[in-house]
């Protein structure tokens, strides 16, 4: 067994981990070797304080991360241990990962790791192809693998009952002039390293969609262009609500996508409903779910979607000095 991860280890898997999702592509991590151990730590500074005050949205977007950092370390044989919250006096640092015994990966880990380039949101309309049952059953499988859970909710009533909590959510939200202020300073219309590029950002909603997006200088759709009539939307959940369930439906999320990315799906996630604790229980109360749901997904076929800038990884990393 190894006694530690080296700085290169580090470098290489983080190029992997810096491939998470994170809300307006804020990218709140940061990376950092320590004692032979890969950590991650919450960046504050790029925290949304008008639109996730608790920081839950950047637990959620770090967990991902520790997914794939987790991917790219076993794909190279160095699989990891890890432990969540390692220091009760450092909150920020939200997980260590130490050597395990080496192994070659499995089929699995090498199927999800091989997606992780591919893997960006689509904002865009679906096409009206159904998603087999058996597909559903795969990312459900990839939510419990990762101790969550995953909830479709189908059916014309459960997706009308839902779409009125999300829409009741978004117009709570945007009636916050500083939620839209931290919303328009993350669309990018230049060249970036981080938010959301305008090409990227999906087409301007509209009064007759039944979800709710995010205005993220999308351009008009075409005529006929509209949203699917009956998406499938897929909500996330974790045992709990601490600071551990988030980095834990971090992972779980990760796991359902990069799965959804094999099957040939698309995916948007859509937090509003999340981030209003009165649309979140009227949520879980829908549901009939024991826990909190974390995230929420539309799901379905389409045209691939756009590819969000990432900072490089110099800039998330923390070396030892002299090993840099």
């Amino acid at each position: 067994m190894e006694t530690g991860f080296t700085v290169e280890q580090l470098r290489t898997a983080a190029t992997d981990a810096v491939r998470a999702p994170s809300l307006h592509n804020s990218q709140p991590w940061r990376f950092r070797l320590r004692d032979g151990g890969i950590e991650v730590l919450l960046d504050r500074e790029r925290r949304l304080p008008a639109t996730d005050p608790s920081g839950w949205g950047a637990r959620i977007a770090c967990g991902a991360a520790l997914f794939n950092l987790r991917l790219a370390l076993a794909v190279a044989g160095t699989p990891a241990t890890v432990r969540l919250r390692p220091y009760p006096t450092e909150p920020d640092v939200l997980a260590r990962l130490v050597p395990d015994v080496p192994r070659r990966p499995t089929p699995t880990e090498q199927m999800l790791y091989g997606v992780i380039p591919h893997r960006f949101s689509n904002r865009a309309p679906f096409w009206p192809d159904p998603v087999p049952a058996d597909v559903r059953w795969r990312l459900g499988e990839a939510a419990r693998a990762e101790q969550g859970w995953l909830e479709m909710v189908i059916g014309v009533s459960a997706v009308n009952a839902f779409a009125e909590v999300a829409r009741s959510a978004n117009r709570v939200l945007e009636r916050d002039p500083a939620y839209r202020a931290e919303l328009a300073e993350w669309v990018r219309s230049a060249p970036a390293s981080d938010g959301v590029p305008a090409a990227a950002g999906g087409p301007l909603g509209e009064p007759q969609d039944l979800l709710p997006s995010r205005g993220f200088g999308g351009r008009s759709r075409a005529p006929g262009r509209d949203f699917e009539p009956e998406p499938l939307v897929a909500v996330l959940g974790t045992a709990g609500n601490t600071t551990t369930d988030q980095v834990v439906a971090g992972q779980a999320l990760q796991r359902v996508l990069l799965t959804a990315t094999d099957a040939g799906l698309g995916v948007s996630m859509m937090s509003q409903p999340i981030e209003v604790p009165g649309a979140r229980e009227a949520l879980r109360l829908s549901l009939g779910r024991f826990g909190t749901p974390q995230m929420v997904m539309r799901i379905g076929y389409g045209q691939p979607g756009s590819p969000t800038p990432r900072r490089s990884v110099d800039e998330v990393l923390d070396v030892p000095v002299g090993q840099a």
